[in-house]
């Protein structure tokens, strides 16, 4: 038991800006543990949709809805944030995967990676402003392990682009008990979210998996397989997809 605290403290100080006690081997745990991103996940979005749910009771939505994607960024380091600009940035750039990747390590902003971002943002905030104060708790906890569990497929489902933090987290989820570790994650996504939503999870989960296919193929058709940023990218991106499934669903 105090081995597996130890995996979650790292996973939890790698995700976020929580002081948890990163140990000297943290990548390693990271990679090797990479199934439990779920439930870190719903740890986020919990401490989100309470901070969400305090501000509903004294502003209104549009304020609340702008200081909560504000904390979920902020408490997670904005190292996705970074992915999703780089991705954009990749995406947008003329020439070899190996050009493109060369872009997205670029430090400078273009024009994709700050239309992208823009663009997600904007929506997210948006369906922010649309949760009630009746279901904004779940459903940050539901957007939340959808979006972790979105990182785990798409480490899953794609190819190393290169050597680098990314290469670490994909080859350890296509080594051994490859499987058996998306199986663990998928298990651990349906026990959070399904009391929460019932079958309707079922459909949120179906999108989410769906979505982060997608980005593995752009990846793969435009990168030559997936980095690490493109694993941050599919975070934001999943985060927001969830959200808007859960919109129309309620």
């Amino acid at each position: 038991m105090s081995y597996l605290i130890r995996e979650l403290r790292n996973i939890i100080s790698f995700l976020t800006i929580i002081p948890a006690g990163m140990t000297s081997d943290c990548l390693e745990d990271v990679a090797k543990y990479m199934y439990l991103f779920p439930l870190v996940g719903a740890f986020i979005g919990f401490l989100s949709g309470i901070f969400a749910y305090i501000l509903l009771k004294v502003i209104g939505p549009f304020i609340t809805g702008a200081l909560t994607l504000g904390f979920i960024l902020f408490i997670t380091g904005f190292h996705h944030t970074d992915g999703l600009l780089d991705f954009g940035d990749g995406l947008m750039c003329h020439g070899s995967p190996e050009e493109r990747i060369r872009v997205m390590h670029d430090p400078h902003l273009g024009a994709g990676g700050f239309t992208l971002g823009l663009i997600i943002y904007l929506i997210t905030l948006f369906s922010l402003i649309e949760l009630d104060l009746n279901i904004i708790i779940q459903s940050l906890i539901i957007s939340e392990t959808s979006a972790k569990l979105a990182m785990v497929f798409i480490a899953w489902a794609g190819r190393s682009a290169h050597k680098g933090m990314g290469a670490i987290v994909v080859d350890v989820m296509h080594g051994k008990y490859r499987f058996a570790r998306l199986s663990a994650s998928l298990l651990i996504s349906f026990i959070i979210i399904l009391p929460l939503t019932w079958l309707a999870g079922l459909i949120i989960v179906a999108i989410v998996l769906a979505t982060s296919y997608m980005i593995v193929l752009i990846s793969n058709r435009n990168f030559g397989g997936v980095t690490g940023d493109v694993i941050g990218a599919g975070n934001e991106i999943s985060r927001l997809m969830s959200l808007l499934a859960i919109l129309v669903i309620k």
